[in-house]
Parts: structure tokens; sequence; C-alpha cells
């Protein structure tokens, strides 16, 4: 059981690269028919990574082994993730996404970077709750965004618009968690 959360976050980083090659293989039109049957793959694939994110630390907590490991590879699977879908989305045409996208991606490097230069001072920012709600705020939105690629066109323009205010709510959401680590950290380095 000690190693089952670290092999789920090792399996999400290579589904996250199925991921984003399936929503390349679509843009490109790898498939026959287009790229509806390899978004759908996307789709299924970024769904499952997701909820892995969620299920390797809950067991990691409920067993009581959590490691250094898990520590280090989760949050980078989770940014893998993240930039393999905003850049698959890009590639797919998807405006929106690839601009909400650029700002989440911008904070998640950023908060990372900021995170590197504390750690040899001994300064740690720890997860808020906002931050948690963040990440499943950014899935949910990427998801969305990649359903949407699978979506006939009837239905796209309804559906489209409250798909671009849940990426928007996402950046923002993640743009204004950055500023508050950005502020502890401010914080943190002046008491030192």
């Amino acid at each position: 059981m000690k190693h089952i959360p670290n092999l789920i976050t090792l399996a999400r980083l290579v589904l996250t690269l199925a991921v984003f090659v399936a929503l390349l293989g679509g843009a490109l039109g790898w498939c026959d028919d287009g790229g509806p049957p390899l978004y759908v793959l996307a789709f299924w694939g970024f769904v499952i990574a997701a909820v892995t994110d969620f299920l390797d630390g809950w067991l990691a907590r409920k067993y009581q082994v959590e490691s250094l490991m898990g520590a280090i590879l989760d949050p980078i699977a989770d940014k893998v993730l993240v930039a393999g879908a905003v850049v698959g989305l890009a590639a797919s045409g998807d405006t929106t996404a690839a601009l909400a996208g650029g700002l989440i991606l911008f904070r998640e490097f950023s908060v990372s970077a900021l995170r590197e230069v504390l750690a040899p001072r001994g300064l740690r920012l720890p997860v808020t709750v906002l931050a948690k709600w963040k990440t499943t705020l950014q899935l949910v939105a990427l998801a969305a965004a990649i359903l949407r690629l699978t979506l006939p066109a009837w239905l796209t323009p309804p559906v489209s618009t409250g798909i671009d205010i849940v990426l928007w709510l996402a950046a923002v959401v993640t743009v204004w968690t950055g500023i508050e680590y950005g502020l502890a950290a401010r914080k943190a380095l002046k008491e030192t």
C-alpha cells in the first residue's frame, strides 16, 4: 500500500501525455473523420487523470503513507496535466482556453518558482483552502473545454458561453491565489 499513491501519480503523468497527444491528434486531423473521436479520448483521459489527482492524496493521507516523493511528484503531475490540456486546447484553436490557460500557467509556474526561492531559506508557502478549490475549478473548466470539442455544432454556441465563463473564473481565482502567495512570501521574507 505504501507505494500505491505514488504509482497513481506516475500513472497520471503517463495519462497526461496520452491526453495531450489525443488533443494534438484531433487538432491535426489524425482520424479519418476528424478530431472528435480523439477529443472524446482526450476528455475521458483528462477526467480520469483529474480524479487520480484527488485519489492519490486521499489514499496517502488515509493510510498514512505520505512521502517526500509524493509531495514532489503530485504538484508536478498537476501542473503537467493543466499545461498539457492548455497547450492541446490552444492547438485545437480554443482561443479562450489559450488566453485563460496562459494566465493559469503563468501563475502556476510563478508560485512554483517562488517556492523554490523560499525553500533554501527554510520558508514554506502552505497550500490554502482557496488554492485547493482553484485546482478543482481549473480541472472542471479544462474538462469542460475539452468536452466542448466533442459537441455537435448546433449545441456548441449556448454551451460555449458557459464554458468560457468557467475558464475565465478559473483564471481569475488562480491569479488571485497567486497574489495571495506573493504577499505571504513577501511577509515571510521581511520577517527573516
